[in-house]
């Protein structure tokens, strides 16, 4: 494996997640620093404490399904990329992201 790919693609990623850390802090401050009502601001933080919440549970929804599609496809005992093989993969994604819908729905209601 080429680690010398791996490693530029990886600091790149550190640093947008930093940037989106600190843009998320200024606008929270600037939001409270903006003398709104306090019930605008608790809601507003409520929805987005729910919307990263839903975010966790779609990733995990979707790569646990993905990790069955994968254990499928080593089951199977297929080694070369053929286009089964991506079906397999679309197909466990699809089913991930629709098991998420149906969680997210059960839970709001």
């Amino acid at each position: 494996m080429n680690f010398e790919i791996l490693i530029p693609i990886t600091l790149f990623l550190a640093i947008a997640y930093v940037i989106k850390v600190i843009v998320d802090a200024r606008v929270r401050k600037a939001l409270i620093g903006a003398n709104g009502s306090e019930d605008l601001v608790r809601s507003i933080m409520a929805g987005e404490d729910m919307r990263q919440k839903h975010s966790s549970l779609r990733w995990g929804v979707t790569l646990v399904a993905v990790g069955i599609g994968f254990g499928l496809i080593e089951v199977g005992g297929w080694e070369e990329i053929t286009p089964g093989v991506i079906a397999v993969l679309a197909l466990a994604t699809g089913v991930g992201n629709l098991a998420y819908y149906f969680l997210t729905r059960r839970l709001a209601n």
